[in-house]
């Protein structure tokens, strides 16, 4: 095992350990292989997840009987915040004392895989046969700076420019794929005039939080420049040009007034963006992902429009620079882990690979609004009756994704805060470049930037 060490931007809250619950290594049930007894357990903190997992937990276990396998699994619900559940499992990690299965995000899993505390899956891996089904892009964006894999995948999605086609359409504006940003912005320049709105809403500031990077300026910064994150020397390039040119666009859409300032400098700023505007026809253009057929418009979502999928398309993001092609940016998020301290790893990946597989996959991507990681689901029901994660896992295939390692959560709080001095006029975009590229320096360290 690696030598473990406390990741600072996931401990500077934590004050003790003790009294969490979790999975002890002492725990009675205790051993590694898979015949049993043994139970091992699995936090789950987002509501929609806990029903998931609650429901695949029976056929789990049973399925685990017929092979002569006792495993029973202890799912521990406990409803909390992204920033709550990451604080709570660093605690726990810690201690010990953290669950056998961790479900967790993509900036967790690259802090946590270097720290030590998650199990490399590739031993695992290597003797399943449904990891041949993973695509390419899925695979390499798994695969961390030493080549192993920590973190299976529990759906995917493609972000893109979610457009509201209804409303653009009667405003006679063009609905075509725009290829260059130049040619988007013309056409929401005539929003603009048409309506006195603000016609597109992209993550930016601080409000926003890590959606800022994650969902707005990473998706924008990856498909113009790729080469912002140097794999070999686990480095961040600060200074390749795709970081101006990124900031650059943000200032041009504030400057001309086509994004909702106001909005997004008050707390929550999704709600009136995305929850109230955009389904009001207000703002005709969001950068959201595959999730948004679901959680935000879908007839469950936080603001469901009528005739969704009639009213609303997507576009994929416009070249920013001379050359540049439009694109779609995956989005593999987290997905399960193993904890580098359980006594139970054969067992935890036993159950791992059930969640991964056939209809109780399916089930969790319906559940979740996200796009199968893997080639295989399309007929398979609850999935194959849900056209747009179809759509989005056939972007999937080829859609844009940069591999990043450790320094991502203060590299996003530096562009949130660098976007903010947009919002808030006091800089243009080569101002707030040199201002995110000093705070990234020094949040990050000498040994994270590139020399």
């Amino acid at each position: 095992m690696k030598r473990k060490y406390v990741v600072a931007a996931f401990t500077a809250t934590v004050v003790t350990a003790a009294g969490l619950t979790g999975c002890s290594a002492g725990d009675a049930t205790s051993g590694d292989g898979t015949d049993g007894p043994v139970t091992i357990s699995i936090l789950e903190s987002k509501q929609t997840n806990i029903d998931a997992i609650s429901k695949e937990i029976p056929g789990f276990e049973a399925a685990m009987k017929e092979q002569g396998k006792d495993i029973k699994v202890d799912l521990i619900a406990d409803v909390l915040t992204d920033e709550q559940v990451k604080t709570k499992l660093t605690q726990q990690l810690i201690a010990g004392q953290a669950p056998d299965v961790l479900d967790i995000g993509e900036n967790m899993a690259i802090a946590w895989s270097s720290a030590g505390y998650l199990e490399p899956l590739d031993s695992y891996l290597d003797q399943w046969e449904g990891w041949e089904h993973y695509y390419p892009a899925v695979k390499e964006a798994m695969t961390r700076q030493d080549g192993q894999v920590y973190n299976l995948p529990s759906g995917a999605g493609v972000l893109n420019l979610f457009y509201r086609k209804d409303v653009l359409e009667q405003l006679g504006v063009d609905t075509t794929q725009p290829k260059t940003w130049d040619d988007l912005i013309s056409r929401l320049e005539k929003v603009k005039a048409a309506t006195g709105g603000t016609p597109i809403v992209i993550p930016a500031g601080t409000a926003w939080g890590g959606g800022t990077w994650g969902e707005g300026f990473q998706p924008l910064l990856g498909g113009t420049d790729t080469g912002y994150y140097d794999s070999e020397t686990a480095t961040w390039d600060l200074d390749t040009p795709g970081w101006l040119a990124v900031f650059e666009l943000y200032a041009e859409l504030v400057q001309k007034g086509l994004m909702p300032v106001q909005d997004l400098q008050n707390p929550n700023p999704w709600e009136p963006t995305k929850y109230v505007k955009f389904p009001a026809g207000d703002i005709q253009v969001s950068a959201q992902g595959t999730w948004g057929w679901k959680f935000d418009w879908g007839p469950d979502g936080a603001t469901p429009i009528d005739g969704l999928t009639e009213k609303v398309s997507t576009w994929q993001w416009p070249g920013l620079r001379d050359g540049d092609q439009p694109y779609g940016w995956s989005s593999t998020g987290g997905g399960y882990a193993i904890s580098a301290d359980s006594d139970k790893k054969a067992a935890a990946f036993e159950f791992i690979k059930y969640l991964s597989s056939g209809k109780p996959l399916a089930e969790q991507l319906v559940a979740s609004g996200a796009a199968s990681a893997r080639d295989d689901l399309d007929d398979v029901a609850p999935y194959s009756g849900e056209p747009q994660l179809l759509q989005a896992g056939e972007d999937l295939s080829n859609s844009v994704f940069v591999v990043t390692g450790d320094g991502a959560d203060q590299i996003s709080q530096a562009v949130a805060t660098a976007t903010e001095l947009i919002l808030s006029g006091q800089a243009d975009g080569k101002q707030a470049y040199e201002a995110f590229k000093k705070d990234a320096t020094d949040l990050l360290g000498p040994s994270l930037v590139k020399q």
